[in-house]
């Protein structure tokens, strides 16, 4: 929003939210019917193509989106280190506005404008003539229009809310209130009305003119440099005719300079050409790949688990992971991504994240849940998860930590695998069991003098059971004799009068596992809070009881770029394997974590906190 809001803010469908498309809706049935069943005088394929044009240029513009999220999280070329936050992401969740406008104009425009109806694919002389006066008028009037925009009047009514992201991304080029689009929209039709009124318009001249626009202020606000130096060195004139992202970067840093549209020329002409330029685009160019300190491998969850990866859809992965209706329109593209990931079986950066001057990346396993529980996939993931902690010891790494799946007892014991398989491996393997035990322990309110003990035995369920008997909190399980005997004997006399094997469901307190069934919480009392030791949360079977998150943490405030969610957890909360590997190399500990190895679980636990994680406070509100 702009700082001072004018008139003409906000898009005329605001109020309809995710339901705004049904404003095109009369004209795509109609222009559809029309082309369909009516004689070819009626049916014109131009108004046929505006509702799949609509859905080439989103898909366009993900395709940015994707590839710019992606190319800086790995670092390469990158412009500027800031990072973006959640505010950035909500300003910019409505990047579609500007493509359904376009889509109602076109519609409008067909219908009322001589010559925009009935056009033909091709024309050579349309696209020559769209060329020349993009530009020239589109280009210079650009410039001044820019430029008035910039004047405080209408910067601070219009144009600030573009400018409210320094750091920009694609969708960026296309975040302006309605009135700043009216004008561009006008300004951007030159081209195509000019061609339809001396009929010399196509369809490939007004598609290919959009794409263009959308193409270039696409690439324009990447925060990475692409355009390579051979190019200007080859054609030397071609600087004045195609901008770069550096180039438009210094306008959102220093706003007074750098104005022009696509085409510098006019910022040289009128002297307002940003002086470092020339030395920003060269020194992106030189900024290699980022090399981590801190590594945490993850791996995709549920098909639709992709769209929720930062370089997946913005919007969604900016909220806890919840599958929605739509995603089932995207199956097309959900099943060729199971196939890439398939063939491609490479590990892929996720996030990147800077924190007390370490530099902390999300690497990811092109792997589902599924996959894990197959015994036939142990091999094929094992080896990717050792690849993974060899490039992060090859690019000097500290530690690494492992999530979800990634460091299950029944695939690698914990990571214990890779370590004896590595043994002068510097880099220190951390699977975050003593951090969650701690946070568990730290859920279970003061005073409670007995607990619920539900589901699987884990390494991290032994721990916390243990460190409950030793208090001397009376823990009532329901385990097999086998696993109820191993438990047993690493605890001392007074101890094991603590661990009690019972059917009583009554206590308030349940720790709860994978394999607990929607069937036993329904016996819980009603109030009972379900505290989960696991990464994956349980199914939610009860509205009258209270579930806590899987143990995360809230991280601080100077933790940056964080701006999407980890898998279901809140904003701004993270997971205690993920943290647990922070910490580590924040502490300097020089030992792996894995295998049956618990760290000290006190001494974790205050390191955490003092490094600014905070337990979350308001965990009973978590939905999953």
């Amino acid at each position: 929003m702009a700082s001072m809001p004018g008139v003409l803010t906000d898009w005329p469908w605001k109020s309809l939210g995710s339901f705004k498309y049904v404003v095109l809706a009369p004209w795509i049935i109609s222009n559809t019917y029309s082309f369909l069943f009516k004689d070819e005088k009626e049916g014109d394929l131009a108004s046929f193509l505006v509702f799949p044009f609509i859905l080439w240029r989103m898909l366009h513009n993900q395709i940015w989106i994707s590839l710019s999220r992606y190319q800086t999280a790995k670092g390469t070329n990158r412009i500027l280190d800031k990072g973006l936050e959640f505010e950035q992401v909500d300003r910019e969740k409505n990047w579609d506005d500007q493509i359904l406008f376009t889509g109602i104009l076109f519609c409008l425009g067909i219908k009322l404008i001589p010559g925009a109806s009935n056009l033909p694919i091709w024309r050579t002389d349309g696209v020559i003539i769209s060329i020349l006066l993009h530009a020239g008028p589109v280009e210079f009037l650009y410039y001044w229009l820019h430029r008035a925009l910039h004047h405080h009047y209408l910067y601070t009514r219009y144009h600030s809310h573009h400018h409210s992201s320094i750091v920009t991304e694609p969708i960026t080029s296309v975040i302006h209130p309605f009135g700043e689009h009216i004008a561009y929209s006008i300004l951007f039709a030159i081209p195509m009305f000019t061609t339809f009124v001396i009929r010399t318009g196509s369809i490939a001249s007004v598609l290919g003119y959009v794409t263009y626009i959308d193409f270039m202020n696409n690439m324009g606000h990447c925060n990475f440099e692409l355009n390579p130096k051979w190019i200007f060195s080859m054609f030397p004139l071609l600087k004045y005719l195609m901008y770069t992202p550096s180039f438009h970067s210094l306008h959102h840093t220093q706003f007074r300079t750098n104005y022009s549209l696509f085409m510098p020329l006019y910022d040289y002409i009128y002297g307002t050409m940003d002086k470092s330029t020339d030395s920003l685009y060269e020194s992106s160019l030189k900024r290699g790949q980022e090399e981590p300190d801190v590594v945490h491998l993850t791996h995709l969850t549920t098909l639709d688990s992709i769209y929720h990866l930062q370089v997946g859809f913005a919007n969604f992965a900016s909220k806890p992971y919840k599958s929605k209706w739509y995603l089932w329109l995207m199956w097309p593209v959900t099943l060729s991504s199971l196939v890439f990931t398939w063939v491609y079986s490479r590990m892929f950066v996720v996030e990147r994240h800077r924190f007390d001057k370490l530099r902390l990346q999300t690497w990811a396993i092109p792997k589902y849940t599924k996959q894990y529980s197959l015994k036939w996939q142990n091999s094929s993931i094992n080896n990717l998860i050792e690849e993974a902690i060899l490039e992060a010891e090859e690019k000097g790494a500290k530690v690494l930590s492992l999530g979800l799946f990634n460091q299950s007892e029944e695939l690698n014991r914990h990571g214990e695998l890779y370590v004896q398989r590595h043994p002068k491996l510097k880099t220190k393997v951390v699977d975050g069991s003593s951090l969650a035990v701690a946070i568990v322990l730290n859920s279970i309110p003061k005073g409670t003098t007995q607990v619920l003990f539900k589901g699987k035995p884990t390494k991290v369920a032994y721990a916390i059971l243990y460190t409950l008997c030793q208090r001397g909190v009376k823990v009532i399980v329901q385990l097999h004799e086998e696993e109820y005997a191993k438990l047993n004997t690493t605890l001392d006399a007074n101890s094991a009068s603590n661990l009690v094997p019972s059917s009583n469901y009554s206590p308030k307190i349940w720790l709860v596992g994978d394999g607990v069934t929607e069937e036993e919480q329904l016996k819980a009392c009603k109030g009972t809070i379900f505290i989960p030791f696991t990464q994956f949360p349980p199914k939610k079977a009860r509205k009258d009881c209270i579930y806590l998150c899987t143990p995360a943490m809230v991280t601080p405030p100077s933790l940056e770029n964080v701006h999407a969610c980890e898998n279901w957890l809140p904003r701004r909360v993270m997971s205690a394997w993920r943290i647990a590997g922070i910490v580590h190399a924040l502490e300097g500990w020089n030992e792996h974590e894995c295998g049956d190895t618990i760290s000290n679980i006190d001494q974790v636990w205050k390191a955490t906190l003092s490094h600014g994680f905070q337990p979350i406070l308001n965990a009973t509100q978590t939905n999953y």
